[in-house]
């Protein structure tokens, strides 16, 4: 099955709702909410469906957020079977609305201890660190920021391009990262909003989904761009002239999770799926492929791709009070695009 496409709430609604029952072909559906995109989303499904030809697999293709707003809009009779890509401070909140239910994986014990939901209810798949990204038609790897202080230099005016936070679990995880940062060495969040404004006020425009952002830098509308390192290496390897630091202080690694939805109709293909995803089969492939980093540090050495040994040798990952960032994420967001968003100033 291949994804949905893009229409109107009121018309997804529909379509979810026809392609929730039984198939035609006697098959049992599982309808999968993910970020992860199309190429992904492809990759697993195929792979899935050779070991299990009895289950379909459907996806919704949407940011991270926008999985969270349609499962609490569907939360009174769920459509969605599986939960599957976010940043776990979005998975956090799902768990605060009830929106999840537990399940342990059958490669539980190969995780953690970061990244897992309380009482079972959301496991960490990968990891995925945010990164300073340019375009190196446009930039030599000399000129390009080296640390997250340097995009600020008014220098960057108009250069940079940031996916809209307000949609995206990736942001929002960044977002946070400056915040904290902000509370730990000032005791509240002042800074980080002078930062954010400093850099609202270098960016040229905040993209409605992740498409718009890499074909803006590709073409070079913007040359800088705060992003996740696995779509600057799945772009590099299409012949996109993505480059990408890892900036010097150090840098927010996401633990990208997924869960079984609370009320799901399939059930037990969902936990199939579940079970699925973190297979070595699965990562290995996922990480040839797609370039995702697993969450499981346990996989065949002789196996594992040579870009994931670079990626550890280089990144400096960064303690996060992931906790608070779930707590209080939603309301320092609000702040922002209320207060920042547009209102930049040096």
């Amino acid at each position: 099955m291949r994804p949905l496409a893009r229409y109107p709430q009121s018309v997804v609604l529909l379509l979810i709702a026809a392609l929730s029952g039984c198939v035609d072909d006697g098959r049992t559906p599982v309808l999968i909410y993910s970020p992860h995109g199309r190429e992904q989303l492809n990759l697993l499904e195929d792979a899935f469906e050779r070991h299990h030809p009895d289950i379909d697999v459907r996806w919704l293709d949407m940011g991270s957020q926008e999985v969270l707003d349609r499962l609490r809009f569907e939360r009174s009779s769920p459509q969605a079977d599986v939960w599957f890509g976010g940043p776990t401070t979005i998975f956090g909140r799902g768990v605060q609305d009830s929106l999840l239910a537990p399940y342990r994986p059958a490669w539980a014990d190969k995780v953690g201890p970061w990244g897992i939901g309380p009482d079972d209810l959301y496991w960490p798949v990968y990891r995925t660190p945010a990164v300073i990204a340019y375009n190196t038609a446009a930039l030599s790897p000399e000129s390009v920021p080296q640390d997250w202080d340097d995009v600020l230099d008014p220098k960057w005016a108009d250069q940079v391009l940031i996916r809209d936070p307000m949609a995206s679990g990736t942001m929002r995880a960044i977002w946070g990262f400056i915040i904290l940062k902000s509370i730990r060495e000032t005791g509240d969040t002042a800074q980080a909003m002078q930062w954010l404004r400093r850099l609202d006020a270098n960016t040229k425009t905040y993209t409605m989904n992740p498409a718009i952002l890499y074909q803006k830098l590709a073409r070079q509308e913007g040359v800088l761009s705060l992003w996740d390192l696995q779509d600057m290496l799945i772009g590099r390897s299409k012949g996109l002239p993505f480059g990408y630091v890892f900036p010097a202080s150090g840098t927010v690694v996401i633990e990208d999770a997924i869960g079984l939805v609370r009320g799901a109709r399939h059930p037990e293909a969902a936990k199939a799926f579940i079970d699925f995803v973190a297979t070595d089969e699965a990562l290995l492939l996922t990480a040839r492929e797609v370039f995702r980093l697993p969450a499981r540090s346990d996989l065949p050495a002789d196996s594992i791709p040579e870009w994931i040994a670079e990626v550890e040798a280089s990144m400096k990952p960064v303690p996060m009070d992931w906790d608070l960032l779930a707590r209080d994420g939603p309301s320092w967001m609000s702040y922002w695009d209320e207060h920042v968003r547009g209102k930049g100033s040096r």
